[in-house]
């Protein structure tokens, strides 16, 4: 019993002082407007993007209050991460038109198959579960940009 209370404290002590360091926040400036411009979002589908989306999809994120709590700062770090790997608003003004078209394509399979946003998101952020309207809003706008962009085989 006392090597276990010894390694609780000692397991203590380490998550205090893990307390102390954590991973480099995504807090740059939001710069959607070349996204916003570019794909002229109706305004429910702005909305539906910037409450589901940009917390991991752009180069700043509203974090909750649990973030600074190590370890799972690092968790959401890792989410961020991925996420602007994947799409980054904030940087549509440098992706080709090609790769926007393909950015597009990718985000109306993963919203149609409901991988987006993810589930461990809405479990804390509950208004930023879709609708099967919502869902419908967001691919019909992203169908219209790829129209446009014209890369898209256009229906017979």
């Amino acid at each position: 019993m006392k090597l276990f209370k010894k390694l609780l404290v000692i397991l203590l002590v380490l998550f205090v002082i893990a307390q102390f360091f954590g991973p480099e926040k995504n807090d740059g400036d939001l710069a959607i407007n070349a996204f916003i411009n570019d794909t002229n979002p109706p305004q429910d589908v702005e909305a539906i993007l910037k409450e589901s989306c940009y917390d991991c999809h752009s180069n700043s994120t509203r974090y909750p209050w649990y973030n600074n709590i190590t370890p799972v700062n690092y968790w959401l770090a890792d989410h961020v991460k991925h996420g602007k790997g994947h799409f980054n608003v904030s940087v549509w003004d440098e992706y080709s038109t090609k790769k926007k078209d393909h950015k597009l394509e990718e985000l109306i399979e993963m919203v149609e198959e409901k991988e987006m946003p993810l589930n461990s998101y809405t479990w804390t952020h509950g208004e930023a579960k879709l609708t099967d309207a919502q869902i419908q809003s967001v691919i019909n706008w992203a169908q219209a940009v790829r129209i446009k962009y014209g890369l898209e085989a256009k229906p017979e």
